[in-house]
């Protein structure tokens, strides 16, 4: 989906970094798929690598499009109102979702890690979740937390983490224990920030 928003950008966006991005992460995507057509149950070093380079490689090709968007909201005469705010919102979704996959690729090892090895081997979290410290809350609260149910974060619990994060424009319910957590949050954070702070402008410029 993300791959597919960040396709979906204006051609005047970068069109032939665009493709190459866009055609690298479907390749890429090719082997991790063969490995795991259904579910996510095989990890080798090199899946490993393949997925979170992947993750990575469409952060820093959205970041590029942030920029470019960025130079055409603040160049005075240039742009197409409408087509800027859409595209706005692609580069916004798609920054999201990106993030959401490097989270979900990075922590304690990644999802296939965290879904089936033991916890006393898997590598030191990123993200301390809510669940992981509600073991000695009220009955009904520590019924769901990950000693009672050996519960672990699913997909949706990193991008619900990134989308909070790229509205509230800081940590949620969800904190960051590594350094590189902290480096990645404040550059999804900052993104964010500028992103919405030049569409606010331009919207209220289109009202004038």
């Amino acid at each position: 989906m993300a791959l597919g928003l960040y396709a979906a950008l204006p051609g005047a966006f970068l069109p032939g970094l665009r493709y190459v991005v866009v055609g690298v992460g479907l390749t890429m995507l090719i082997p991790v798929v063969i490995l795991n057509p259904h579910r996510m149950r095989r990890q080798s070093r090199w899946s490993k690598y393949v997925a979170t380079g992947q993750a990575l490689l469409l952060v820093a090709a959205n970041e590029v499009a942030l920029v470019q968007l960025v130079i055409v909201l603040t160049t005075a005469g240039t742009g197409n109102g409408a087509r800027d705010l859409l595209s706005a919102l692609q580069v916004w979704v798609t920054n999201v979702i990106a993030f959401a996959l490097v989270f979900w690729e990075l922590d304690r090892g990644g999802p296939v890690a965290r879904r089936h090895a033991p916890r006393k081997e898997l590598p030191a979290a990123d993200f301390r979740f809510p669940q992981d410290e509600d073991h000695d809350a009220i009955e009904e609260v520590a019924a769901r937390s990950s000693e009672r149910i050996d519960w672990v974060a699913s997909f949706f619990d990193y991008f619900y983490f990134s989308l909070s994060n790229s509205m509230a424009f800081s940590p949620t319910d969800t904190m960051p224990l590594s350094l590189r957590a902290k480096v990645l949050m404040a550059a999804e954070s900052f993104s964010a920030f500028v992103l919405l702070a030049l569409v606010i402008a331009r919207a209220v410029s289109l009202l004038h």
